[in-house]
């Protein structure tokens, strides 16, 4: 009997045990995680590409005990790439996480992640750059008229083996404010995508839907491009009645405005005075060169006369609406009897249609940041992929969690302090950025976009020389100024 208890005991213990571990193996194993708690040099590479002068930083979070990858300066771009166990798009969800502090706030700069695709043959990441193949391009973006969490992934058309881009529509907004936030996209087995925000939702999506520009799927049918519109095909729903005539007494010509012959010049009207007079006080200036500047002539002032009477100068009947003014005739409209509709060609298959129960999503090999920002102070960390929910929910609490308490604790204190005047320069710097982007994005001005971005990233600036010349420049009298201006007309 009690040899059975023991024996029983060991069997449950072990079972009990073998729950435990199966579960930990199962839940608590990520893909991939990077918490950059040391220094990424030697795993992360960054770009030796000759654009890519932005420098990465190991930086500390200045409100927790953590440590991320830095955005370090502003008006560059950026590159750096880490090679990854290969992840697939199978029977499991895949999930995207990653944490992000803008220390400035965000205000101008892009700060998404791309999952890359195997690359070619001896590619290595200090190759990496915007050219480089990705599967999928997700995180905040934000300049100018652009002000999103982006999701793009590229699909590779079975009819043409083209890659595609596909755009989420309607994304969700990212936080621009200065505290530690963390981006989760989960895409599971049955196409369906969902994107949180600190583990809130906030888009579900179907990649095979009309959620995406363009869309995977190209349409069944397609209109015809060889069906023509028949030359007896009407389209006008109404047409003049040609039974009627324009009336005999209808005067086209008649004027809208007449003469008032009624009207009456009024009393006191003073038609020999003219409405303005010579200046009586003005002076030919002393200094006053005829030969230089010109014949002096003297200003003319409001006849003071004019201003105690009705009026000055010739007096004028005022106009009046024509009462026999009928305007333009036209005929009135009636149904037309041969119309049609709308025309339009026929539908008929579409010869690239195709059809998927689930999108071709390419394994992905590495992860890159490649971005071309205007701030600096961006604080990646936490940098996630699992197979399930669960992980990712699991360092949100552990990771993320406590980082975000502290960055608002550390707010919530600066906000009774002394304002911070660089974060309000860049912030408002920002701001310039942004109207600069939607002048460049007018249409008006688009031969000078490219001329305007390099203003924004050139980042010009006046020389204080030439400032302090224009404060030190002596004034000039009046008849220089006149003559200045005299000598450089054509």
């Amino acid at each position: 009997m009690g040899l059975g208890l023991i024996a029983g005991f060991s069997c449950s213990f072990t079972l009990w045990l073998m729950l435990i571990l199966f579960s930990s193996f199962t839940y608590s194993s990520p893909v991939f995680f990077e918490s950059f708690d040391k220094s990424w040099e030697g795993r992360w590479i960054p770009s030796e590409k000759k654009d890519y002068q932005g420098k990465w930083k190991h930086e500390k979070n200045d409100a927790y005990d953590d440590y991320g990858l830095l955005v370090s300066q502003t008006a560059r771009k950026y590159g750096i790439a880490v090679k990854i166990p290969e992840v697939h798009f199978k029977d499991d969800p895949v999930v995207l996480q990653y944490d992000l502090k803008a220390q400035n706030g965000l205000v101008c700069g892009g700060a998404y992640l791309k999952y890359l695709i195997p690359q070619n043959a001896g590619w290595d990441p200090k190759h990496f750059d915007n050219q480089s193949p990705f599967s999928i391009m997700f995180g905040p973006d934000k300049c100018g008229a652009t002000n999103k969490v982006c999701f793009i992934f590229r699909h590779k058309n079975p009819k043409t083996d083209k890659y595609v881009e596909h755009h989420l529509k309607y994304s969700p907004l990212p936080i621009t404010d200065k505290i530690t936030h963390v981006y989760t996209a989960v895409i599971y087995p049955n196409s369906t995508l969902k994107i949180l925000i600190d583990g809130e939702e906030k888009k579900t999506a179907n990649l095979l839907s009309g959620d995406f520009d363009p869309p995977v799927l190209p349409p069944m049918t397609i209109p015809d491009p060889d069906d023509k519109k028949p030359e007896d095909w009407d389209e006008r729903a109404k047409i003049p009645d040609p039974k009627l005539k324009k009336p005999d007494n209808w005067d086209e010509d008649a004027p809208m405005e007449i003469e008032d012959l009624d009207a009456k010049k009024p009393e006191g009207w003073l038609e020999d005075e003219p409405k303005e007079i010579d200046d009586p006080d003005s002076q030919k200036p002393a200094d006053w060169d005829d030969d230089k500047d010109g014949n002096w002539k003297i200003p003319k002032i409001t006849n003071p006369k004019c201003e105690e009477a009705p009026g000055c100068g010739k007096w004028e009947r005022p106009l009046k609406r024509n009462p026999n003014y009928k305007g333009k005739w036209y005929p009135p409209m009636i149904d037309n009897p041969n119309y049609k509709g709308f025309w339009k060609p026929q539908n008929i298959p579409n010869p690239a249609y195709f059809g998927l129960k689930c999108p071709n999503m390419e394994a992905i090999t590495a992860i890159g940041i490649e971005i071309w920002t205007m701030q600096d102070g961006l604080l990646f960390d936490n940098i996630l992929i699992a197979n399930n929910v669960s992980i990712a929910q699991e360092y949100r609490d552990k990771y993320w969690k406590p980082k975000f308490e502290a960055d608002k604790e550390k707010q919530k204190g600066e906000e009774d302090v002394e304002p911070n005047i660089p974060g309000m320069l860049t912030e408002f710097k920002g701001k310039v950025f942004d109207f600069l982007y939607k002048i460049a994005a007018i249409p008006l001005v688009a031969p000078y976009k490219a001329k305007i971005i390099k203003v924004i990233f050139g980042r010009k600036k006046i020389p204080s020389a030439s400032l302090e010349g224009k404060k030190k420049m002596p004034q000039k009298s009046p008849a220089i100024l006149r003559r200045n201006k005299k000598d450089h007309l054509p």
